[in-house]
């Protein structure tokens, strides 16, 4: 598994967002980052919305090991290291999970999975850029 020189002159950011509302409440992939590509994702931002309206909804957003799985699978055989655990997102609430001011990198092979207490209850938002480059 390389990682990309992100000091390197030859390096290119690209800046993304996408979304996702697990239908489950089983651990699910919010992004992934494939083995092999040379790329490193810097994580920007996690938002967890609470889209249920009545009621708190629990979440937990983690980086997963040996993950590089689909967004909205199950993730593949590792290890689960939360970034929260648990914690409690009020009705019509939203939970920054990270931001700028925590810099989180993915690399190869990693994935960032979500669980929520309740099917459909939390859209999370994933704002990352992927600095892509010659391996080291």
């Amino acid at each position: 598994m390389a990682n990309p020189n992100i000091a390197g002159s030859s390096l290119k950011i690209f800046g993304t967002t996408t979304q996702l509302t697990p239908g489950g409440t089983t651990a699910v992939v919010l992004l992934a980052n494939a083995s092999t590509n040379n790329q490193v994702y810097k994580i920007n931002q996690i938002v967890a919305a609470n889209v249920n309206g009545t009621s708190a909804v629990d979440t937990t957003v983690a980086i997963y090991t040996n993950g590089a799985q689909a967004q909205g699978s199950a993730p593949s055989s590792g290890t689960a290291f939360p970034i929260v655990s648990t914690v409690s997102v009020p009705a019509d609430a939203s939970l920054i999970v990270t931001d700028k001011s925590t810099a989180i990198y993915l690399i190869e092979d990693r994935s960032i999975t979500v669980t929520s207490g309740t099917a459909s209850g939390i859209t999370y938002s994933i704002s990352y850029e992927i600095l892509d480059g010659p391996a080291t």
